[in-house]
Parts: C-alpha cells; sequence; structure tokens
C-alpha cells in the first residue's frame, strides 16, 4: 500500500511538472473565450479592449451595413481570395496598449481569433504590404512590413490555425514570451486586473485603460474647466446591443466620493448647455435625452441607451448634410 501511495505522489508530481511548463494555449475558433485570449496579453500592458467581432457581425445592422455599402464588391472579394468571411469566420479581437495614455509611438499588441487559411492571408499580405522580413522567435516565425510613414513597422504571428497575433515587434515577442510562460500575463498586473474584474465582459466591446497619475492634472492645469476631473486614475468602457438599442457606458475610476460627485456635476452642466443647441437641431435633443450621468464612492458613469432609429436618423442627416458642406469647395475648384 505504501509502495503504491509512493507511484501515485511521484505520477501526480510529474503531472503538475508538466502542466507547468506547458504553453499557454490560445483556444479555438468557435469555442474561444475572451478571458482566454486575455491571457496572452503582456503583464505590463496599461489598457486592453475586448470586441466580441461575431456577435457584432451577426447582428441586423451590421448585415444591413455590408449589404449597402458601396464598396461589396471589394468585400466580396476578399471572401474569395482569403476563404474568410468576417461575418462567419471572425470571432474575437482583443488588444493591449503597453504605453501610457497620450504617448506618442507606443507599443502595442493584437489577438485575432478567427477561421483562416494561413497561405491564402500570407499571399494577400504580401501582395498588399509588400515584401516582409522573417525572423524566428521561440518556434515561431515573426513576419515584418516594411515601416511606413517614420511608424514602427507591423509584426504579425501565425499562432495555430485559430489565432493571429499582430502589433510592434517588442510587443509581439512579450506576447509570445507569455505564451511560452516565460513572463506573466495581464492578469498578474493588479491594476489592470482590477478593472477587468468591474468591467461589462458580456458586452460586445469592453475596454479599460490606465490613465499616468500626471496626465489628468496636466490637463487639468491648462484647461480649469477640468479640474474636477483631475483625480481620474482609470477609463472602463462598454457598448452593446440589445432589443434594437445600443448600449453604452463610460466610467471614469477616481478614488474620492466628493470628487466623483464634482465631475457628475459638471458633466451634467455640460449636458445642459447642449440643451441650447438641441433647440435648433432636434436629433441633439433626443440624443441627449438618453444620457445619464451619476456618481458613486469609486467612479462617474456615463451611460445611455440609443435606439436604433435614432441612430438611422443621425446617420440619414449626416449624409443629406455632407454633400451640401461639400458643394462650396467644389465650386471654388472649378473656378480656379
Amino acid at each position: 500500500m505504501r509502495k503504491k501511495t509512493v507511484i501515485l505522489l511521484a505520477l501526480l508530481l510529474v503531472a503538475f511538472g508538466l502542466s507547468s511548463c506547458s504553453k499557454a494555449t490560445a483556444p479555438k475558433a468557435g469555442s474561444a473565450k475572451a478571458a482566454d485570449l486575455l491571457n496572452l496579453l503582456p503583464g505590463d500592458s496599461k489598457g486592453v479592449v475586448v470586441v466580441d467581432v461575431h456577435r457584432i457581425m451577426q447582428t441586423e445592422g451590421a448585415g444591413k451595413v455590408i449589404a449597402e455599402n458601396k464598396n461589396k464588391a471589394k468585400y466580396d472579394e476578399f471572401i474569395q481570395t482569403t476563404g474568410i468571411d468576417p461575418q462567419k469566420d471572425v470571432f474575437y479581437f482583443v488588444g493591449a496598449a503597453l504605453g501610457d495614455i497620450g504617448q506618442k509611438e507606443m507599443d502595442g499588441v493584437a489577438l485575432v481569433n478567427l477561421k483562416y487559411e494561413k497561405d491564402k492571408l500570407l499571399a494577400l499580405l504580401k501582395k498588399e504590404g509588400g515584401e516582409m522580413t522573417t525572423e524566428e522567435y521561440s518556434g515561431l516565425t515573426i513576419y515584418t512590413g516594411a515601416p511606413k510613414d517614420e511608424k514602427k513597422p507591423v509584426s504579425a504571428v501565425f499562432l495555430d490555425e485559430s489565432n493571429i497575433l499582430f502589433g510592434t515587434s517588442p510587443a509581439v515577442k512579450k506576447s509570445i514570451d507569455v505564451r511560452e510562460k516565460k513572463a506573466d500575463n495581464v492578469w498578474k498586473n493588479p491594476q489592470i486586473s482590477a478593472l477587468l474584474k468591474g468591467m461589462n465582459t458580456n458586452a460586445m466591446f469592453w475596454a479599460g485603460f490606465a490613465v499616468p497619475p500626471d496626465a489628468m492634472k496636466q490637463a487639468s492645469s491648462q484647461n480649469p474647466m477640468l479640474g474636477a476631473f483631475s483625480n481620474i486614475q482609470a477609463i472602463v468602457l462598454s457598448f452593446d446591443y440589445k432589443d434594437k438599442n445600443v448600449l453604452a457606458e463610460i466610467k471614469a475610476m477616481s478614488p474620492e466620493e466628493a470628487n466623483n460627485k464634482q465631475m457628475a456635476d459638471a458633466l451634467n452642466g455640460f449636458k445642459a448647455l447642449g440643451a441650447g443647441a438641441a433647440a435648433k437641431e432636434p436629433l441633439l435633443g433626443e440624443v441627449l435625452n438618453t444620457i445619464v450621468i451619476s456618481s458613486a464612492p469609486d467612479h462617474v458613469k456615463i451611460s445611455a441607451s440609443l435606439p436604433e432609429t435614432l441612430i438611422e436618423s443621425l446617420s440619414r442627416k449626416m449624409k443629406v448634410s455632407k454633400p451640401q458642406e461639400e458643394q462650396p469647395q467644389e465650386q471654388e475648384q472649378e473656378q480656379d
């Protein structure tokens, strides 16, 4: 009996050792969950974005936009060339910013969970982006395009048959290190993991960003109207679609309850100022009426429920006004 117990313990230790050395696997397209994909984002991320692409593309509104788009032929050509139908084959997009908000040329990385054929997609990338350099890193091939407009070039890695990683080279390599369990993922970042727990992860789009300590103070020092917002430490937002309504929510996280109430009062003041313009533009008034601003001990929240019919009315209004704005410019060009 004692011998069997020793053998069992040895097997458990071996199994534990193998599991601790294994890679952080990315989920298969069609069964992916956002939380699993976040496991591959670097621990020093300053902000994350999650888009449930499949849910968005399955909405009636998305189908209508695609069907009526003037570039529908190019959309169909893309499907034919790559074998990827964005309405059926793309499931999630998750991304991370590795620099502070407002920082120039920050590093970033994103992971797309989809069904795809590597050879077809790689051929299209080479055709559209030109020649690419390749680099082997931890057993994976990193494809990097030529830099454009003095910006950092984009690198991409085909992780497996369901996941493509892309972004700036340093950020891509950090995500690969996370996959190889050579580095911590975003859940090990106390500030971001706290934001993730407070996000509306059931929404079609959700995101959270840490705000640099001096960023809002510097902005408020330059504009006295922003003084109430100097203590914001993070921004959390989400967008969803339910019962033919677009649901939007933005939270500014701040540790002082009195300051949060002050921010809510300031935002309601801005909303009241917009009421004057709404008298001339009824649609603006309808939008303002959907916005609710409130405060809590740890945040100030802006929420809105925009009916699909209102969004369609705004879209038609913009289409009608745009040609009128462009017409004088066209007349001036003819005179020149």
